[in-house]
């Protein structure tokens, strides 16, 4: 059984189908991209999937649960964990406190019959080995506002994976970076398989290099419907997306009509 599995979800904005009949499955411990051009319906997809939009029909189960009349905060508790595109920290406060925060808040009940001093350096441990697996160790006293971009996107993957998520959704991480923040993220990203084995990650991106130097398996959206799915190498060779991503939209629909033809 996949750990995520959508079927046939539907999102409509009055006479306008965002989300059209989307379906797909993310395995446990994969990573799973998701790519089309501006206006495929990514953004509606995913918050489709971290409950900040209703759903007008179909599925979507995590780990067996469904989750589509779920609020976000239950999402979270089924485990699933987010990241937007635009960072979500505490500007104004340490990376340190900023982690301390984010740990207490998910595994608070786990703490309740510590002694103060234990649990606060239990706390601590946690924190301190969130920032250890996003390499921000050296800027644990630092604030968390003066952290350069891609600093400050790791720290909010920390905040995200603080709630151990099943699966853990990255919305454009790597947006505003250059090539070095770039390619140290895309470290990080492929570092969190290893560090998190059974932990699936799925990845919305516009960096193409990135998608495929990561990804294990690749969806194609295109006006709101799936076009292609497949790994890295058959997406790469699909000539339904080399029409999209040329700007060659309408041979999409050539190529969809010869291949029911043929079939």
């Amino acid at each position: 059984m996949s750990l995520l599995s959508i079927h046939n979800l539907v999102k409509r904005f009055g006479a306008l189908t965002a989300t059209d009949h989307v379906s797909l499955e993310v395995e446990q411990g994969e990573i799973h991209a998701l790519i089309g051009p501006n206006g495929a319906g990514k953004s509606t997809l995913v918050h489709l999937i971290s409950g900040l939009l209703p759903a007008d029909g179909g599925s979507l189960t995590l780990a067996g649960q469904e989750l589509i009349h779920l609020a976000p905060h239950q999402r979270v508790a089924a485990g699933l964990s987010r990241c937007f595109q635009i960072t979500s920290i505490f500007p104004k406060l340490t990376v340190a406190d900023n982690l301390l925060l984010a740990v207490q808040a998910h595994h608070r009940n786990s703490f309740r019959w510590f002694a103060v001093r234990d649990h606060d350096a239990a706390l601590q441990a946690l924190a301190w080995d969130l920032a250890q697996r996003v390499q921000l160790q050296t800027d644990w006293n630092t604030t968390a506002g003066t952290l350069p971009h891609g600093a400050q996107r790791k720290l909010d993957v920390a905040l995200a994976l603080a709630a151990n998520p099943k699966l853990l959704l990255l919305d454009e991480p790597l947006a505003g970076m250059g090539p070095e923040e770039s390619a140290e993220m895309t470290a990080l990203i492929g570092e969190l398989r290893t560090r998190h084995p059974g932990m699936a990650i799925l990845l919305i991106e516009h960096d193409m290099d990135a998608v495929f130097q990561l990804a294990d398996r690749i969806t194609v959206l295109v006006y709101g419907k799936v076009l292609a799915q497949g790994t890295a190498a058959q997406i790469q060779t699909d000539p339904r997306v080399q029409a999209v991503y040329l700007g060659q939209e309408d041979e999409v629909g050539e190529l969809e009509e010869q291949e029911e033809g043929a079939a």
